[in-house]
């Protein structure tokens, strides 16, 4: 019940504005990230639940004791104070307290409070998942509005090629040097090129609302992102089997289904329990008061009816319908079940490494590619500028060369920041940081 108030309260409370007047880094991101995001807190609060369950577990040693009291009447013929009927009416008045501890149930009481342990293991396990998964979503994200910045800075470059270009058609024109025909055409360039960079623009707002409803931000409008300077040096991917056994031990999402199956062993052992006798001790003490005809005053019943008792009690389970069996049998499959999820959870991990791995293998191959690809690119542009404006080439041979410039600086951008994604996540399986 607490861990729902806590959730409750999650949802309900007003969070603290954030600060805006700064871009923010990748760091300060995933810090807000880890601590304002919903799904954390509901496991979070599952976490909290499960301490609680592990604190009762604990505490079902100790002895139950309780208190009661009770007032009766009785009218015509009833039981008086010497435990004999008599006529008339009587009324009677007990209190009594009592005790009772469980010494032995076939190991059923140990068993649970390591179950108790292990789930909260597990639930602690699954926060840790949890965050981990917004640490990858919110270093996507990231990415991305980095990667649209440098799109829009290309757009940007080529918009004001474009525009000197008019300007110089422009004043060719006016002294007949240039057609008509060229000058429409190089606007025309130049109203895409616009386009563009409006396009390219859009993107990046678009990119920053994405990482701002990840981050649970209330107003968006001001929010911005640090540009760092990505380090490309080269990066030891390994080899993708080696990354698996590094990751087998330290991500969370194994570790739970692991801590579960040891808890589905311990359910087993709950219940096959059932099968063994169960001892339990109780003790109490209490008094009574009657009033009839020519009865005892109260002070001197209760001291005259003062009663101890203590007691054991054995129970031998003898036949129960085949409950305990089938209990059993249940818990075995789920025991069963439980080695196919961590089993699962492993498969999963491995093509998620797998598919990490060729990422940055591929995306290594792209980036060194795209560089020579638009290095060459610039250098042919450069080369058919001098020839246009020496009048040795066309207008459209010059958009043409410009256009393949443009598209070889855009894959260029995308190869490095999907190299630089890649090797973090991969990076980022074998326990390291998700930096740029």
């Amino acid at each position: 019940m607490k861990a729902l108030f806590i959730a409750l309260a999650l949802l309900q409370t007003p969070q603290e504005e954030p600060s805006l007047d700064h871009p923010w880094t990748l760091q300060e991101c995933t810090e807000w990230a880890l601590e304002h995001n919903l799904t954390i807190a509901a496991q979070a609060a599952s976490v909290e639940g499960r301490e609680i369950e592990k604190n009762t577990a604990d505490m079902s040693w100790l002895p139950s004791v309780n208190a009661s009291a009770s007032q009766n009447w009785s009218f015509g013929r009833g039981l008086g104070g010497n435990n004999t009927y008599e006529s008339g009416n009587t009324s009677s008045t007990s209190f009594n307290l009592g005790a009772s501890m469980n010494l032995f149930d076939g190991l059923a009481t140990p068993r649970r409070i390591q179950l108790a342990a292990l789930n909260l293991e597990a639930a602690t396990a699954d926060l840790e998942k949890a965050r981990n998964d917004i640490r990858v979503q919110v270093a996507q994200a990231y990415v991305q509005i980095l990667y649209n910045y440098e799109i829009a800075d290309v757009a940007r470059e080529q918009l004001s090629i474009d525009s000197l270009q008019v300007a110089r058609l422009e004043g060719l024109f006016a002294t007949g040097r240039a057609s008509s025909a060229e000058l429409s055409q190089q606007k025309a360039s130049l109203a895409q090129s616009q386009v563009t960079v409006i396009q390219a623009q859009n993107n990046v707002r678009t990119s920053l609302l994405t990482l701002a409803q990840l981050l649970e931000l209330p107003n968006w409008e001001s929010f911005s992102v640090v540009r760092p300077e990505v380090s490309l040096e080269e990066v030891v991917i390994g080899h993708p089997d080696d990354i698996y056994a590094d990751a087998l031990g330290i991500r969370p999402e194994i570790q739970a289904e692991q801590i579960r199956l040891q808890g589905a062993a311990r359910q087993l052992q709950i219940a096959k329990a059932a099968y063994s006798p169960s001892l339990s001790l109780s003790g109490g003490m209490g008094s009574n008061y009657y009033t009839s005809f020519g009865s005892q005053g109260f002070w001197n019943q209760l001291s005259n009816n003062f009663s101890q008792y203590v007691g054991l009690s054995l129970s031998i389970p003898i036949f129960n319908k085949f409950s305990t069996r089938n209990q059993v049998r249940s818990a075995r499959l789920q025991q069963s079940t439980q080695a196919l999820q961590l089993r699962r959870a492993e498969q999963t991990l491995y093509k998620e490494i797998q598919q990490a791995w060729n990422g940055a293998v591929a995306a290594r191959a792209k980036w060194e590619a795209s560089h020579t690809a638009a290095d060459a690119a610039l250098d042919a542009f450069v080369l058919m500028q001098g020839k246009y404006e020496n009048g040795k080439a066309t207008l459209t041979e010059f958009n043409e060369s410009r256009n393949r410039l443009v598209k070889a600086q855009s894959d260029a951008v995308q190869a490095t920041y999907e190299y630089v994604f890649q090797t973090r996540l991969v990076e980022f399986y074998r326990g390291g940081a998700l930096t740029l």
